[in-house]
């Protein structure tokens, strides 16, 4: 399914942000987010191998930020249909409704059954991630665009990380080269697989910085921040040396956010890093007041 993400109402908007995906972030589909056009191409192809993988058999979900990518002209290289059919593989579902071979489907489960079906999905679904790193080994050796679960952009010796998802890490790669042109050792990273979450390859990422400012475009009513920058101090919070976290809360309903937008969540996060838990709670950016 190709998801274009939208704000969720009240007040009611048709504009993009995360929301209505982190609203459904645990309902069971393999979901990644796309920075490009392009990687919507080739990820709407993608989605199709790993879902219909025969040790997968969970949906995908391919999210493009709304307007911001549903609503852009942008060149798009289409790739020849024989090279398509080499990687789609013809699908032979094995669990089609057949009268010759008898199923259940939506099978009721008492207390008793349920906890352990449930275990066996969870299984299953962190098993995933082998056929989604196979998937995209397969698709660069026929496509040559190369894809993996967290995307890093000038990253080397960067003593701050910033952490975007989604189409506005193209505009935050603009903000890392003016800041590295000026010297400042900073790099991006962007998350593109989102569920099974990538702990191995986050943790893998963030080694050796000293601050991490990660960018929600979605608010946790009620919770402890931002869903992304929650969800990224829980997969490093055992981790020896791991960077000091800063969450800013922004580009909610179609909000654009440009370089200086970066650059302003870059020194502020620098500055927040010193105080002694400045992952309290998120920083909502550009608020009117």
């Amino acid at each position: 399914m190709a998801v274009a993400n939208r704000a969720l109402s009240a007040p009611l908007s048709v504009w993009g942000d995360h929301s209505d995906v982190m609203a459904v972030r645990d309902s069971g589909w393999i979901q990644v987010f796309c920075v490009s056009g392009q990687e919507v191409f080739d990820h709407i192809i993608w989605s199709f191998r790993v879902a219909e993988d025969k040790d997968v058999l969970f949906p995908v979900m391919v999210n493009l930020d709304g307007f911001h990518l549903t609503h852009v002209v942008e060149p798009i290289e289409m790739p020849d249909q024989k090279d398509i059919n080499r990687f789609l593989p013809p699908n032979k579902y094995p669990n089609a409704l057949d009268p010759r071979r008898p199923l259940m489907h939506g099978s009721f489960a008492m207390p008793a059954y349920y906890t352990e079906a449930k275990k066996a999905q969870e299984v299953a679904f962190e098993g995933s991630k082998k056929t989604i790193l196979k998937a995209w080994d397969e698709f660069e050796k026929i496509f040559g665009r190369k894809y993996k679960p967290v995307e890093s952009y000038k990253t080397d010796c960067a003593e701050t990380l910033m952490l975007t998802m989604g189409s506005f890490s193209q505009t935050a790669e603009i903000t890392i080269d003016e800041l590295r042109a000026a010297g400042e050792k900073v790099g991006l990273i962007s998350l593109r697989l989102w569920r099974p979450f990538p702990f191995e390859e986050l943790r893998e990422a963030v080694k050796g910085a000293k601050r991490l400012i990660v960018l929600d475009r979605c608010i946790s009513s009620g919770g402890p921040g931002g869903p992304v920058a929650s969800e990224v101090r829980a997969a490093l919070y055992d981790v020896p040396d791991r960077p000091q976290i800063v969450g800013f809360i922004a580009g909610l309903g179609g909000r654009d956010m440009r370089p200086e937008h970066f650059r302003d969540m870059y020194d502020r996060g620098i500055k927040l890093a010193t105080q002694v838990r400045p992952e309290a709670s998120d920083l909502m950016l550009g608020v009117r007041e």
